[in-house]
């Protein structure tokens, strides 16, 4: 046979080596409200093309995507002593996902694996029962000297829709939004309609993906910028000053927030007020002083200067005043400064007690290491390094966050390309089992090299030219005008789902005894760096729980 082709999991990455070996999947028990991915995996000996169509009463919320390979550029640090890669060469990956236009869009297959990857979200007022997505594949043929005789293949996944509904999500995710990289990446002038068009295209997607809080750059981010140099001004706040006097302009921001809204993001996060690796300047900040606008504070200011000073003692407070006339000042969060380390810990506690005077009872957080800042109630909201989580825990620190970025590669999970998915996914179990209230990725859309000297092109390469392992700046792709998924995104939201998988079936049998499965299904006490090695352990486990759940709720 020339052709295979197999129904198999999200968290498989499909090679032309594997196909063979992967396990079928037909079915799957979902709530109402639930997000569900798979793939159909194919390989063809002869070149040829495919259509792809859905035969479904749940077909108008499916949608289908091509997988497409992405550069590894950069796999991983030559330190990793850690062998749960795919692998630690250079290579093509699985990754991007290229929207299938039902019946029409061609996929092309030769000589290689290819997978389509089929998203269903159930709608909250679906009748329970069984529904089958058919999923039906078809040959085109192209031009070759071999011939290729026509057919047809359809491939059916049983729904079962239980009578329950998803909670709705849980845990805050920030992945940083980088509007002056939409601007690069799609050649527009900031804050141009084509700009605004493409940052509601971006923030839609960002939604989707469970991103329920967003960076707002009400002030250009001071992050991933070289010193001396300046990243696209992306300020959102006009700033004059006549005499002493600042004021402020709060268009751009309005236009911002309501967009957000627009598209299911609810939280905002602040840019940080302090420039990165060690708090000793301000950011970079244009101001209009007697008709000129430039830039009053940057590189050139120390973080400890009187005007910089003076300028936060003005602009916070009318900044929280405007949060809250637009009524979301209980859902915003500010930073001081990005990973700040223990030798910045004078500079921090500066910072800190100057503006937290000007914000009142709003939130703080940042990303750290250290346990020391959260010690001296610097930090009241850590956002942890999931490598150094565990002082934290043990210490039951209170509002307790999570990240990852380049430096979390052995043993813990994360999204690089060069990992498998279940490294990805682990995630969600963990942030149930410890109480974690949110957590922060750096790169939702980071299209610049190392300290933004220049741009970069995302299908060339992964890694921001080899400075980051390959997938840590960015989990979507920009195409002409508009934007991308990557399966890593998509996957990282069944990440989050799962919490709240948990937190439904806790409702039922408490919190103790969700955790007590978890551990024995795992064989093992899970933590953010032990946890089974394979693809069957979370959907095994997951599919479990929703059978408990459907039990339960038909009993009560």
């Amino acid at each position: 046979m020339d052709f295979k082709i197999k129904q198999v999991s999200s968290l498989e990455k499909v090679f032309r080596t594997n196909i063979g070996s992967l396990k079928q999947l037909c079915r799957k028990t979902l709530m109402k409200g639930e997000t569900f991915s798979y793939q159909i995996a194919m390989e063809s000996v002869i070149n040829t093309e495919v259509v792809v169509d859905i035969e479904s009463p749940l077909k108008e919320y499916v949608k289908v995507y091509a997988v497409k390979n992405a550069p590894v550029d950069f796999p991983i640090y030559s330190d990793a002593d850690d062998d749960d890669y795919l692998t630690k060469e250079q290579c093509l990956m699985p990754d991007i996902l290229m929207p299938v236009v039902f019946g029409e869009t061609k996929v092309r297959l030769g000589g290689e694996a290819v997978a389509i990857w089929i998203t269903v979200k159930i709608p909250e007022d679906t009748e329970c029962g069984r529904y089958n997505i058919n999923t039906i594949v078809s040959t085109t043929g192209i031009p070759t000297k071999i011939p290729v005789y026509p057919f047809t293949y359809n491939v059916p996944m049983e729904i079962e829709v239980i009578d329950e509904t998803l909670p709705k999500q849980s845990v805050y995710f920030t992945q940083w939004f980088h509007a002056d990289c939409i601007a690069t990446a799609h050649n527009v002038e900031v804050f141009s309609d084509e700009h605004w068009a493409l940052i509601d295209k971006y923030m839609a997607l960002a939604g989707e993906v469970g991103i329920n809080m967003i960076l707002t750059p009400v002030i250009t981010p001071p992050l991933d910028t070289g010193v001396g140099l300046k990243r696209p001004c992306v300020q959102l706040v006009g700033i004059e000053k006549s005499g002493e006097k600042y004021s402020f302009d709060f268009t751009l921001l309005k236009k911002w927030i309501d967009m957000a809204h627009k598209n299911s993001i609810e939280y905002f996060e602040i840019s940080h007020l302090f420039s990165q690796w060690g708090l000793k300047y301000a950011p970079n900040i244009k101001v209009t002083e007697n008709g000129v606008c430039d830039y009053k504070f940057g590189w050139h200011v120390d973080s400890k200067d009187q005007e910089y000073k003076n300028f936060l003692e003005q602009f916070l407070p009318s900044l929280l005043e405007y949060f809250e006339k637009e009524g979301i000042k209980d859902n915003c969060w500010f930073h001081v400064s990005d990973e700040p380390r223990p030798e910045d810990i004078e500079n921090y506690n500066y910072a800190y007690n100057l503006i937290k005077p000007l914000l009142g009872d709003c939130k703080t957080m940042d990303a750290i290491s250290s346990y020391e800042f959260y010690k001296k109630g610097l930090i009241p909201h850590p956002v942890t390094g999931t490598n150094h989580i565990d002082t934290f825990i043990e210490n039951n620190a209170q509002h307790q966050w999570a990240y990852y970025c380049c430096s979390q590669y052995k043993k813990v999970g994360n999204r690089f390309l060069s990992m498998p998915s279940y490294r990805n996914r682990i995630l969600g179990l963990q942030l149930y089992k410890f109480n974690i209230e949110g957590f922060l990725q750096w790169g939702f859309n980071f299209y610049f090299n190392q300290h933004s000297r220049n741009e970069i092109n995302p299908y060339v390469t992964t890694s921001s030219d080899k400075a980051f392992p390959s997938g840590d700046p960015f989990s979507v792709y920009p195409v002409k005008n508009g934007v991308v998924p990557s399966l890593r995104a998509v996957i990282f939201k069944e990440a989050l789902e799962d919490v709240e998988i948990c937190r439904k079936l806790e409702s039922y049998i408490g919190r103790e005894k969700v955790v007590e499965m978890i551990d024995e299904a795992a064989g093992m006490e899970l933590t953010f760096s032990e946890y089974p090695r394979n693809n069957e352990f979370i959907p095994e486990l997951i599919e479990k729980m929703e059978m408990i759940i459907k039990e339960k709720s038909e009993n009560k």
